[in-house]
């Protein structure tokens, strides 16, 4: 070193800010292609059968994405989502949210002898419950729907049915067998024996819809028909002929 320089000041070491522990991203929400696929034609229909402004009780929610698209399609329509499974109620509040017509999510278990909800709706919607569930629930669907309907309102159900007379889809045919593999209390349900279990509850059929995938979705009324034994020589298939079907396969 030179005379008359002095040693530089030594240089201090770098200082590092800590890194900000990632926040972790919140969960997916539970999906399914089938809901995302027959919500239109299923709205469309219920579009047909509902008032502008009604009360809807939806049964077996499951991922929401029924709630979330009609309510929001039908802002007057006041929707009360439930499911069995308590691990979903969480689910379908995060897809709802947003959506003022959608209330809070029910744990709601069908076969339960009190269910959480005295109503009155004017209508009761489950979409493929029947043949994923035991026997037991549809007796239990259909006295509970009843017994919170408004007069003349509707019970609408959509899934897979076996109609007496009409042959069978091999898509449905196969989807039974699997059911039926997977848990013997399973299956498609006969329409004439689902529909045996509404008129003892005190429901008539009023319309049968074709839909597409080989699937139906069907409306009972409360108090909006003959709802006891069908007229002498009568079948009960020729009183589900005589509702019609409305084709909104597009």
């Amino acid at each position: 070193m030179l005379a008359g320089m002095t040693s530089p000041s030594p240089v201090p070491a770098p200082t590092t800010a800590p890194i900000p522990a990632p926040i972790p991203a919140p969960p997916a929400l539970p999906y399914s292609a089938p809901a995302e696929r027959n919500g239109a034609p299923i709205l469309a229909v219920l579009q047909s059968l509902l008032p502008a402004n009604a009360r809807v009780l939806e049964i077996a929610s499951g991922t929401g994405q029924h709630a979330q698209r009609f309510a929001a399609a039908c802002p007057g329509w006041d929707w009360q989502p439930s499911d069995v499974t308590a691990d979903r109620l969480a689910a379908i509040a995060r897809r709802c949210a947003g959506v003022v017509n959608v209330r809070p999510a029910l744990e709601l278990d069908v076969l339960a002898s009190d269910w959480p909800t005295a109503g009155p709706f004017d209508a009761v919607y489950c979409a493929n419950m029947l043949h994923i569930s035991p026997w037991e629930t549809c007796a239990s669907l259909m006295s509970g729907a009843a017994a919170r309907l408004v007069p003349s309102g509707l019970l609408m159900v959509y899934g897979p049915f076996i109609v007496d007379g009409e042959p069978l889809a091999p898509g449905n045919l196969a989807f039974d067998a699997d059911l039926r593999g997977r848990d013997p209390g399973w299956g498609l349900r006969r329409l004439a024996a689902v529909d045996e279990q509404a008129r003892r509850a005190g429901l008539a059929l009023a319309g049968r819809h074709d839909m597409p995938a080989n699937n139906l979705l069907l409306a009972w009324r409360r108090n909006g028909g003959d709802a006891g034994d069908p007229p002498q020589g009568v079948t009960t298939l020729n009183r589900l002929q005589s509702v019609g079907k409305i084709d909104t396969a597009t």
